[in-house]
């Protein structure tokens, strides 16, 4: 899901034609805009070597991240039903990069500290902390205005380089390319979507940790020149859809057990949520990186290239509950594969101590079993639960010894970071069928506290 705009309360400013600083002012909106247009044309203001000065975007207000809350996935191991998480914009990020576009003419106005131009450079926010007010009125009153979203486009991406310093706040260039990297690195950041956020950060550190480097979850040029090293191909690539990618769809789904369980398939709903899980992406971020598209067959759209799947067998498996990441090892010990995970609550947790792989199910049912697992609404008899990636454990699931726990997919991979399960571990769909063809019966799964 795609972070939905908010709205930002703003303080009327100027600024200034020397360094171009935001002062509190008393000037009416018209006024601010006229004087905000000349800085962004570069006619306000030169600086002692005769350039032209900069505005520097303002820093916007951060959105609250929503409380940890449990569930409504179908893991195992259970008592309590939890409770629906309804986590805005559907992201583990920080809030998104916001431009304000100003009116007549002007270009819009970065309103977030840390958003990159084309080439991937970081920009710095003014002291003052408040954005540029919309001409819109004179009135003195408090002005509120819509912050309309301006994704980075392919060009940005593919052009974004490293210029120093942690990943920018919000959306940015760089991050997508970052995100790209780790994932073709056999660490998955989760949805590549571009947000700087727990996922992205745990990739990093994750990355780190294999690499030898010290382990602090923060981009630098250490990082950067490893990811790099052997990644010169495109981030991005052009895809037409297919009749396959059109067909097999579902009507949309209801929450009800029972309901679900008089349907044939529990797939996915459009063709643009069954493309971004192809190509490990946020489906609004998809969305916006093709406007205009109508999802048709023929149609030529930009999606990411994740590179190719891992191939080299997993021997055995860590799961490591602080970090909320998984990680698979190789025969001589050497972590090949690490995605971000959800695991269980203190109410229901997830095993403790080492179990194995017992069977790996493509494509399975989900037997919901209130006297075993949890209650679901007013759900009190046993349930078979259709096939489908959006049923309650995905489009995989991969079995342990210890009865009714599991590995499994999602349906909802934009909540991972944002949730706990019932106890079993849940990743992304295509975390989970990566791994599932790389165990076999008898790997060591270890839960680590």
């Amino acid at each position: 899901m795609t972070p939905t705009p908010i709205r930002l309360s703003l303080s009327i400013l100027a600024l200034a034609a020397s360094g171009a600083v935001a002062q509190e002012a008393t000037q009416s909106g018209a006024d601010i805009a006229a004087e905000t247009r000349k800085v962004l044309e570069g006619t306000a203001g030169q600086d002692t070597q005769g350039q032209a000065t900069q505005p520097a975007p303002s820093e916007s207000q951060p959105q609250q991240q929503p409380p940890v809350q449990q569930d409504a996935q179908g893991g195992a191991g259970a008592e309590a039903p939890p409770a629906t998480v309804t986590a805005p914009g559907g992201t583990a990020a920080q809030p998104e990069t916001l431009r304000m576009l100003q009116q007549g003419g002007a270009q819009p106005v970065e309103a977030q500290q840390g958003t990159l131009d084309s080439s991937g450079a970081s920009a710095s926010s003014d002291a003052s902390g408040t954005a540029a007010a919309p001409s819109d009125t004179s009135s003195t009153e408090p002005m509120q205005a819509q912050m309309p979203k301006v994704p980075p486009t392919p060009e940005e991406i593919e052009a974004a380089s490293y210029q120093g310093g942690p990943l920018p706040d919000g959306q940015s260039a760089i991050t997508v390319k970052t995100q790209i990297l780790l994932d073709r690195a056999g660490i998955s950041p989760g949805i590549i979507d571009g947000w700087k956020g727990g996922m992205s950060e745990s990739a990093i550190a994750a990355f780190e940790t294999r690499e030898g480097f010290a382990a602090d979850g923060q981009l630098d040029s250490q990082v950067w020149d490893a990811l790099t090293a052997t990644q010169p191909a495109p981030m991005l690539q052009s895809y037409t859809i297919t009749e396959e990618d059109v067909t097999g769809l579902s009507d949309p789904l209801p929450e009800d057990y029972a309901e679900l369980a008089e349907l044939d398939q529990l797939g996915y709903t459009s063709v643009a949520e069954k493309l971004a899980e192809r190509f490990h992406m946020d489906q609004g971020f998809l969305e916006n990186l093709n406007p205009g598209t109508g999802w048709r067959q023929g149609e030529t759209i930009t999606v990411v290239d994740p590179g190719p799947a891992l191939e080299t067998k997993v021997a055995r498996i860590e799961v490591r509950k602080g970090t909320s990441r998984l990680a698979g090892f190789d025969e001589s010990g050497r972590m090949i594969l690490n995605y971000p995970v959800t695991v269980g609550s203190a109410q229901t947790p997830s095993p403790s101590g080492t179990v194995e792989v017992v069977a790996v199910a493509m494509d399975p049912t989900y037997t919901y079993n209130p006297d075993v697992n949890f209650q679901q609404g007013d759900n009190d008899e046993v349930l078979i639960l259709p096939p489908g990636p959006n049923g309650p454990v995905g489009s995989v699931w991969i079995d342990l010894s210890k009865p009714t726990y599991g590995l499994h997919g999602t349906s909802e991979p934009d909540s991972l970071f944002q949730a706990a399960s019932h106890g079993c571990v849940r990743m992304t769909n295509w975390d989970a069928e990566e791994l599932a063809l790389l165990v076999s019966e008898g790997v060591v799964v270890e839960f680590v506290e």
